[in-house]
């Protein structure tokens, strides 16, 4: 199963919708996985035109640009696997700033890092999607894949063209990839 991973869509400050290389780089996608900031209910839509979406909502009140889906976070059980989605991902040992390489430079234990996901997802999951920093990343650690399509739309706090990613599931195996939508 081939899953399209998005976040930070930022729809409609960073453009009416979401640049068109999203299109093409979920191609072929059974389902996408939004990880908040959409704001409008039109983003969902657009999506949604490429195969079915599940998205996240990152703000209590649904308040900000606009309100997207009050799904808050999610656990989906997919092929075998167990994602959480959330947009901000926040660890009592790392604070709100999960960037690239920061889970290994902070040596938290395993035990601690299984610990803080179940807070968070009140569920052992295997697989972590989540947004708010804008900056994509794929890592394994404690066994868990942690994946942050980036933003396609918002890089740098500037609109221009940003990445997305992928995830190939199938009972015994994941793989993410990141896509930058300028090579699409």
């Amino acid at each position: 199963m081939k899953i399209g991973l998005i976040s930070d869509t930022h729809i409609p400050s960073a453009g009416p919708e979401p640049p068109e290389q999203v299109a093409t780089a979920f191609a072929g996608v059974d389902h996408i996985l939004h990880a908040g900031h959409a704001y409008v209910r039109s983003c969902i839509e657009w999506l949604e035109r490429i195969a079915p979406v599940t998205s996240t909502e990152s703000w209590a009140g649904g308040d900000g640009e606009g309100a997207t889906r009050p799904d808050g976070i999610a656990v989906l059980e997919i092929a075998g696997h167990a994602i959480g989605v959330t947009h901000e991902l926040i660890l009592r040992s790392l604070g709100d700033d999960v960037l690239s390489g920061s889970i290994e430079r902070s040596g938290v234990a395993r035990d601690a890092l299984v610990a803080d996901l179940r807070a968070v997802f009140q569920a052992d999951v295997g697989i972590v999607v989540f947004g708010y920093t804008h900056q994509a990343m794929v890592e394994t650690h404690a066994g868990i894949l942690f994946v942050n399509p980036g933003s396609p739309s918002l890089v740098g706090q500037q609109v221009r063209l940003g990445t997305v990613a992928t995830l190939e599931l199938s009972a015994g195996s994941r793989e993410a990839r990141i896509v930058d939508l300028q090579d699409v």
